[in-house]
This record gives C-alpha cells, structure tokens and sequence, in this order.
C-alpha cells in the first residue's frame, strides 16, 4: 500500500484525499441508519493512508477504529473488517486499542445482545494481534472459563429461535476451545483436550447444526485416535457434490492411514463418482452454452472442468482407490493379480503420473477452514513441542501451504508408481524360484526386471536419494551405523522400497551378498520391518491417555511395507510349493531353490512374530475394562480450586446439574441440556477407540492366517 502512494506529490495526494473525504462526509450524511458499514470503513482507510504518506496521526486511526467499534463491534463480521487495518500499528498502539475497546465493552449495558456481540469481537481482535497467545497458562483457562460462562449465561437469548438459527455467542465455545488445545499444546495435559471436546459436544448438544464445532471435534478425535468418531461427525456436515472436492480434506488423509479400509474406499468411490459426473454435465452444459451464443458461459465451464482434471485431489483418489484394493486383498496374491490386471497391471497410473507434468496441478480445498493446529493436511503442530508463538504468523502460513503443495505433488507422484512397482515386484520373485518354467509355463521378460531398476530409482529420488545411496544408507541403519534419522522421509515409504529392492534382487541378483558382509535383501526387509513395527508398538502407551500416538504409522506399515512383504513370501512360495512333479534332484536349480526356500521359512516366521507382537498389543488395549478407561479419562478434569484443567468442565456442570433448569431458557434448550452426559462422550470415544482396534486386529489376524496356512504347505 505505501508503494502506490509515496510516488505521489504531497499536492497531488492532498487532493485526491480532499475529495475522497468529501465524498465519505456526503456518503455518512446521506445514510440514514447504522447499517451502512462502507462510509466508516472509509474513514477508518483514508485515516490509514494518511499514515502511510506520512501525513496521518496514529491516534486519529485508532480513534477512526474505537468509533467504529461503537456502531459495529456487536456484529460478527466485525473483526474481519479492522483486520487489515491493524497490521500496520505497532505493539503498544494494539495494546491500546484493546484496552479502549475493553472499556467501551465494560460501560453500562443497553442491549444483552449487543453486548455480547462486542465482547466476542474483543476477543476476536485479541486473537489477530497476538495478545491471546502471549498470556500465562493460568490466565488462558482464566479467559477461557470467561468465555463459557458467558455463552451460558446468554443461553437465554436464544430461547426463540429456530433449531437451524445460529444462536448468540455460539463463536464462544469454538474460542474457548482453541484456547484449551493452545493448553494443551503447552502443557501436554490431557485434561485440557477432554475439556476442549466436552465444550464442543455440549454445544452440539444446544445445537446439533453448528458446522464449526464438527469440523473441530472431527480434527481431535482423529488426532485422539478415534477416527471412526471423527467420521460419522464428518458424515453429519452431509458433504457432497463440490465440497467433496474442498472440503474432504479434513477426513481423506486420516482415513487412508487408518485401518478403515472399506470406509475409506467409499470416501474415494463417492468423489470420484461426483467427479465423473461433473465432467460429463460439464460438457453438456458448455454445448447449450455454445448453441446459446453464451460464451462467456463456455470459457467459464471449461476452465472449470480443467481445474478440476487438474485437481491434486483428483489425482491422488485414482491412484489410492487401487492401492486400497492391493491392501484388502494383499493375502491372496491371486486377487491381487486381479485387480493389477484391470489397471493394466498400474501402467495406467504411470501414465497419470505423466500428467502431472504437462499441466500444472490445482490445490482446490479451502484449507482456511481447518483448525490453526493442522493448518494444512501434513502440519499438526500438537505433535511437536511448544515453541512460542511463531505458528501464528499469515507469513509461515502461507509459507507451509506452499511447502505442504510442493508434497502433494512429489507424493502423487511417488504413488502413482507403487501399482506397477507391485506388479513386477511379483513378477520378480516368482521367477526368482529356479525351474519356475516348468510350473507355470513363462518366463520373466529381462525387460520388466529392468523397469522395476527404474522405478525403484525413481521411488528413490522422490526419497532424496540415488538408487545406490539409498541401498547403502538402508543396509548402514540396519547395521547400526547410522540413525533412522537419516531417513528424513515417511518411515513406510523407505519400508516399501526396501521390500520391493529384495522382489528386485531376487531375480537380478545384483545387490551380491558376497560384496555385502551384512547379509541378503531377505534378511534386510526381515530385520528393519520388525525393528519399526516393534518400536512403533513398544512407543505407545494406551489410547484413552495417549492423544497423537505412532497408531497411524504403526497401521500403515502393517498394512503397506509389510503386507507387500508378504505378497513377495507368496509369489516365491507357490512355485516352491510341491506340484506333484518330479524334477532331477542334486541339480544347482534345486540347491537355489532350497536355499531360496530356506530364506521365505525364515521371512514367515520373522513377519509372524511380528505381527503376533502387535495383536498382543491391540487384544490388551481392547482387553481393558470400559470403566477404567472412562475413569482415566474423566479423572484427568482436577478437582475444584486445583491448579489445571477441569474449570470449563465445571462451568457446564453447574449449569446442567441444577435440579430445576432455569426455565427462562426455553423448551429445547432445557431438554437439550438435560441430555447431555459426560459418560455418554466418553464411552463414544472409548467405543471408537475399540472400533479401530478391532479392524486393525482383524487385519493382521487375516495376515497371520495365511501366512500360518503358506507355511503348513513348504
């Protein structure tokens, strides 16, 4: 802004701004009532220009700010209007401003609605500056308690209203909340986060249509462990058509790291169901414009339909939509041969991949939505120590939303070659079995062994790294000379290279255990995927108090690195297994195929014991006592006039406890908060907790089944 003015005379810039200001006098004249928000907007700008070519007076500005406050601080959209206006005062000019708006809030009250529209506004405006963030921790449950009480204490305004109206200080609670996971963060006690989701059930309780609170609750009950919760309140938003496209954001990437799988295919069938449909009414809709001389009309549908071919979103559901198949079906490699062969055995994923770099991809979803705790779908900031207040600049915000893009792409990218990198990761580990000829009548093409070198050298650089830098960086951890830490990347993505580079060398034979005195790829694959899935399950304490454990991780490398391990064991072992044929024994063919036999025994029995650690794990987390754990849970709210959590908690149970609800709050109200029961969130959060466990137990005793089943047969 003050380059577009400082070019000007001092002559020139006096008289536009004499006219400007002549035109807001006849504007704010004119104006009959104070509905009219642009005139005061206007001289609140004219005041800031004035600053900025250095002829203003700051006190004059805020003045302009405090005035219209007056008029407009009771309404919502208040603190998005001043907004730009308060970047460029300084810290003691903001702290006085609020301290002024703090006092025109404390004069004598005319009307409770306003009022209480003014207040939310203050603290709307407290949150832009800062100022919330910089509080101890004593006086943020201070404010936050503040706010609750007072969207109890105005329940009665809405008494009147429709149960799809917005009720009065409903932006209370969702500020409330931010407060208490901001403490949280600080702190790392839980009491905090249960307090944060009482307050947001309860309002769901007032209100069941309150989109916010959803998409809060949502968020901490994915990050609380308990997605299937999270997704029947994402369900409630009752999202589709185009806000598939923007808003799916807040469950898809939880979901897919879930063992939800069923759930998750059909969050990506229904978009993509959405999606083909929009293209096909996108062409219709472009012909009758054209045939109506509509082109306007026309330019405007097709670069809509191309923003959305070009879409991330779009991208990345064809390409998961497979690879959830290849999940669910991954202990019978015959199924999964079959859902290879209707993708072309994945060379039509690799030609998607090709797309990506004749157009550049479009980021459709509306990420300004999103909690500030997950700004974007691969930042949470509550999984990492706090640090002060530097998350909340618009700077590393925009920052991080351009970083997390750069991701996706790399990331659809990197996806897009796991359908075909299976494929002939099978290929080559069946023809890794000496004779295999004879069994089923082909030969591996040297070709496709020569395209899996590639794509794993792709997978590689996608990684950091050259294809050898990163077989030597994989053998150097395994041995311990170096840290995990150098695997800067997702853990499962280094897991799934490593398994398919063993499908690879199985027939290739060129990482030589001779040249490496560590040993083979087998034993590679076998040792690193049981010391992370160890560790991962070792690291996790119990759900009910363990908010943002390893759980997703530990799922993925399940379900992803190790159960490709597991289709490679199968490959190998069906043309291993007896097929009634007898063939010359003493041969080198048969001693390679014993040694390579040897070698599967040895990859069954380490992934079993691997998996049975973990449905150890997960049978004694749903093994414990519902009441245990709602008692861990709700025990974690301290008792009154100790230091921490549990003062908001209280706050709602004064007001719900009463014998007599005070009747001034209407019918609905009152039954609304005569249903609503602390035990009863809990036990959803401990069933949905349960749920999860159980599909991911299911998962691996269908893991430990067939590979039970594989041995009996060698």
């Amino acid at each position: 802004m003050h380059s577009q003015v400082s070019h000007m005379t001092d002559e020139a810039f006096g008289s536009r701004l004499s006219n400007a200001s002549s035109l807001v006098q006849k504007l704010l004249t004119d104006a009959s009532d104070d509905t009219v928000r642009c005139p005061y907007l206007a001289n609140i700008e004219i005041e800031k220009r004035k600053l900025l070519h250095g002829k203003g007076d700051v006190d004059k500005l805020l003045e302009a700010l405090v005035q219209y406050f007056f008029r407009f601080g009771h309404l919502a959209c208040f603190a998005s209007d001043v907004e730009f206006f308060l970047h460029i005062l300084d810290l003691d000019k903001k702290t006085q401003l609020l301290e002024k708006l703090m006092e025109c809030c404390e004069s004598i009250p005319t009307n409770p609605r306003k009022t209480l529209g003014q207040h939310i506004s203050v603290f709307k405006i407290q949150n832009i500056v800062g100022s919330m963030v910089t509080h101890p921790t004593n006086e943020l449950e201070t404010i936050a308690v503040k706010m609750t009480q007072m969207y109890c204490e105005n329940l009665p305004l809405s008494k009147d209203l429709d149960a799809q109206e917005s009720m009065y200080g409903e932006d209370l609670l969702s500020m409330a909340c931010d407060l208490l996971i901001q403490l949280f963060w600080r702190t790392r006690h839980i009491g905090y986060l249960v307090e944060s989701v009482m307050i947001l059930e309860f309002g769901l309780t007032v209100r069941r249509h309150v989109w916010q609170y959803k998409i809060l609750l949502l968020h901490l009950y994915s990050f609380w462990n308990s997605l299937p919760l999270a997704y029947e309140w994402y369900k409630t938003l009752d999202v589709k058509n185009i806000l598939l496209e923007t808003v799916s954001h807040h469950i898809l990437p939880q979901m897919l790291a879930s063992p939800l799988l069923a759930d998750s295919t059909d969050i990506l069938r229904d978009y993509l169901r959405f999606m083909d449909d929009q293209f096909r009414e996108s062409a219709d809709l472009t012909f009758l414009a054209y045939r109506h001389r509509s082109y306007s009309k026309v330019v405007e549908f097709v670069q809509f339909k191309e923003r959305l071919q070009q879409s991330s979103q779009y991208l990345m559901a064809k390409i998961e939509i497979p690879i959830l198949q290849l999940k669910q079906k991954a202990n019978n490699i015959e199924e999964v041969e079959g859902i290879l062969e209707c993708s072309k055995q994945g060379v039509q994923f690799l030609e998607l991949s090709d797309e990506i770099g004749s157009k550049p991809l479009t980021f459709n979803e509306e990420l300004q939505l999103r909690p500030w705790w997950t700004p974007t779908y691969d930042k949470n900031y509550l999984l990492e120590p706090f640090e002060g207040v530097s998350y909340c600049t618009g700077q590393t915000l925009d920052d991080q939303i351009k970083e997390s893009q750069a991701k996706v792409v790399k990331t659809i990218e990197k996806r897009s070659l796991l359908p075909r990198i299976v494929y002939l990761s099978i290929q080559c580990a069946s023809s890794s079995v000496k004779g295999s000829v004879e069994a089923n009548g082909s030969v591996l093409d040297p070709n496709l062994s020569s395209e899996l070198r590639l794509l794993l050298g792709r997978y590689a650089n996608i990684l950091g790294f050259s294809f050898q830098d990163a077989i030597e960086l994989a053998f150097d951890i395994s041995s311990g000379l170096k840290d995990a830490e150098a695997w800067s990347c997702n853990l499962t993505d280094w897991m799934n290279f490593l398994v398919f580079l063993n499908a690879w060398n199985l027939y290739s034979h060129e990482v030589d255990r001779d040249s490496n005195k560590h040993g083979t790829t087998w034993l590679l694959v076998n040792l690193i995927l049981k010391k992370y899935i160890l560790d991962k399950v070792r690291s996790m304490g119990p759900l009910e108090s363990s908010p943002g454990c390893d759980l997703p991780h530990l799922v993925l490398l399940v379900t992803e690195p190790l159960a490709w391990h597991i289709m490679v064991i199968q490959s190998c072992a069906r043309l291993l297994l007896p097929s009634g044929k007898r063939k010359k024994k003493g041969g080198p063919s048969e001693h390679c195929n014993v040694e390579l036999s040897q070698e599967v025994q040895d990859s069954i029995r380490s992934v079993c014991e691997v998996i049975e650690l973990v449905r150890q794990w997960l049978n004694q987390q749903i093994g414990k006592s519902d009441n245990d754990k709602s008692e861990i849970i709700l025990s974690s709210l301290q008792k009154d006039g100790e230091l921490g959590p549990g003062k908001v908690y209280r706050v709602l149970g004064t007001l719900t406890s009463s014998p007599t609800i005070d009747k001034g709050l209407g019918d609905r109200i009152t039954r609304a908060l005569q249903s609503w029961s602390p035990a009863d969130i809990t036990g959803k959060i401990i069933t949905s907790q349960r749920t999860a466990l159980s599909n991911f137990l299911r998962i691996c005793d269908s893991k430990i089944k067939s590979l039970e089943e594989l041995k009996a047969h060698l």
